[in-house]
């Protein structure tokens, strides 16, 4: 019999398999829970060495899993210009600012992170970054990486002037003769390709670092990078940084990789993603890191009016314009190269946050059940902003996942300004509806979107319950049948991605023979208001039985 190296006892588990948390103790060996019951239960594990963790009546529950993040670019973002922490437009512009005369010999200065609701319109403009940084290009992507802020110097190196036409999957904003504004969105960033300087030597790496650490002192066991390969936008080969990582050992969490889907590239692609696949697969192991899955972007986003809408945008004066966002792809097309995807063992990881977008990804995904049968490859649909109600059945009877970035389900300054007023009446009614989708009984997983918003769990779970941001005063978003119970979210946010990650066989859920991947949280989430759900921290994570992370203590 295996015995026990560490005992988790006096506090409540939660293990997924039941309906609350109940008083046990957890023992785990050689990596995995080998038995839960009473202390005397679990005598039989105990030996002189055994580690015995006092919850002191705090929650052991199974460690979160996030199902859609970009912890290299956030990692990145983080030792670059970043200006996620400037909460007005000037002291975005003094971020950008101080960085230059920081960093006298960068030929560009690069970075992300600012929100669009700082901003008239959510876009700045190229004299605010003159003023600043004048002689050296500035490309600075906002916090959605939907779009970036460019001086006049960027746009004059990459060649961008009144006569650069807007490409078919992007749109430069203008001056009145036409020159470049400043703000560029969705695939206008690429006209700055040619002359961007990309990632230097190493920093991808240690972005990748940086943020793993971040993400297990929230509970994070394991991750779905939603956006790896070479075509990356100046990154190189982050799938190569996931594999240089785990050789080194430095790689802690399980990471299931998305390989970006080119959409200039066309289906010829699919070989080379097989092979890569391939490639991890004969030489990881695939409960540390495998790449079988392909990301596909299908739109954009709302507060840029590129998220594929089946109701036209409004304009500043409420009347129906002829836009109705932009989809990356023809829809005919999309259902071909999905059903080839499918037919390969590939999951698909969709980016579809309008409600046409929505539709036309599950169409792609029925195509691709209707011509290949059931596949098991667990496609799933990211973002769902707006879903219509005849759509939220559709994933239940086709097997499609709703991967939900919960955090956003709540009235903020983006939202209420830059996005609603330009929607048709009543959208707000259809934003992000995940009770609904639970309740027609959609397969449900959790992510944070990071960098984009915050990677902590425990933030989403809140909004997911209340659909009110922590201590915020405006009334919750949308109708009371969008809220999800407490039980739902945090199964989403473990079990749930873990069957998405192809990790449920071995992880998710607390029970003998899965491996003691486990968070332990100050408080007991079942037990307190749901307005103060937000306070919960995470005390440990464990990894395979092995402690990454203790709240105030350096690992």
């Amino acid at each position: 019999m295996t015995v026990a190296s560490t005992i988790f006892g006096n506090g409540l588990v939660y293990t997924g398999l039941e309906q609350g948390p109940r008083p046990a103790a957890v023992a785990i060996g050689e990596g995995r829970v080998l038995a839960i019951g009473s202390l005397d239960e679990l005598s039989a594990f105990v030996t002189r060495d055994t580690h015995h963790v006092d919850l002191r009546g705090r929650l052991l529950i199974p460690g979160f899993q996030d199902a859609h993040v970009h912890p290299i670019m956030a990692g990145v973002e983080h030792l670059q210009c970043d200006l996620n922490e400037a909460t007005t437009a000037d002291e975005a512009v003094a971020a950008v600012r101080d960085y230059a005369q920081s960093h006298p010999d960068e030929p560009w200065i690069i970075g992300a992170g600012w929100a669009m609701d700082l901003f008239p319109g959510g876009t700045p403009t190229r004299q605010m970054l003159d003023a600043v940084v004048s002689d050296r290009p500035v490309l600075i992507q906002n916090r959605d990486h939907h779009g970036a802020w460019a001086n006049t110097k960027a746009f004059e190196v990459a060649g961008i002037d009144a006569s650069t036409h807007d490409p078919a999957s992007g749109r430069l904003e203008r001056e009145a003769d036409g020159y470049p504004a400043g703000t560029v969105h969705e695939g206008a960033m690429g006209l700055f390709d040619h002359v961007h300087p990309g990632i230097a030597p190493g920093q991808a790496r240690e972005g990748l670092l940086w943020a793993q650490e971040l993400m297990v002192s929230y509970g994070i066991t394991a991750w779905q990078d939603a956006w790896v390969g070479a075509s990356e936008e100046g990154f190189g080969d982050t799938l190569a940084v996931y594999r240089q990582a785990l050789e080194a050992n430095e790689l802690k969490v399980r990471v299931r990789a998305a390989q970006w889907w080119d959409r200039a590239a066309g289906p010829e692609q699919i070989e080379g993603i097989l092979a890569r696949r391939d490639q991890i697969a004969a030489s990881c192991d695939p409960l540390r890191l495998s790449a079988g899955t392909v990301k596909v972007m299908v739109d954009g986003v709302a507060e840029n009016f590129t998220a594929a809408m089946h109701a036209p945008y409004r304009d500043n004066h409420g009347h129906a314009t002829d836009n109705h966002g932009i989809e990356f792809f023809e829809p005919g097309q999309m259902r071909q190269f999905v059903t080839d995807l499918d037919a390969n063992g590939m999951q698909v990881h969709f980016h579809a946050l309008g409600d046409r977008a929505v539709t036309d990804a599950l169409d792609a995904v029925e195509h691709a059940l209707t011509v290949n049968g059931p596949s098991g490859n667990r496609h799933h649909l990211a973002h769902l902003q707006v879903v219509r109600s005849e759509d939220a059945p559709r994933f239940a009877a086709i097997g499609a996942t709703a991967n939900i970035q919960a955090l956003w389900a709540c009235h903020e300054e983006q939202l209420d300004e830059l996005t609603l007023p330009f929607m048709e009446d009543g959208a707000v009614q259809r934003h992000y509806p995940f009770g609904e989708l639970a309740a027609a009984g959609a397969h449900l997983a959790a992510g944070s979107d990071w960098a984009v918003s915050s990677p902590n769990p425990i933030l989403a779970i809140h909004v997911a319950v209340n659909r009110v941001e922590p201590g915020g005063s405006l009334p919750a978003l949308g109708p009371k049948q969008h809220k999800l119970t407490l039980k739902a979210i945090l199964d989403a946010y473990t079990q749930g991605t873990a069957w998405v990650n192809h990790l449920d066989a071995a992880t998710g859920t607390i029970r003998p023979g899965a491996l003691a991947d486990l968070a332990i949280l100050d408080k007991n989430l079942f037990d307190i208001p749901s307005q103060d759900l937000h306070t919960v921290q995470v005390d440990q994570t464990w990894i395979a039985g092995e402690l990454v992370f203790a709240r105030g203590v350096s690992q």
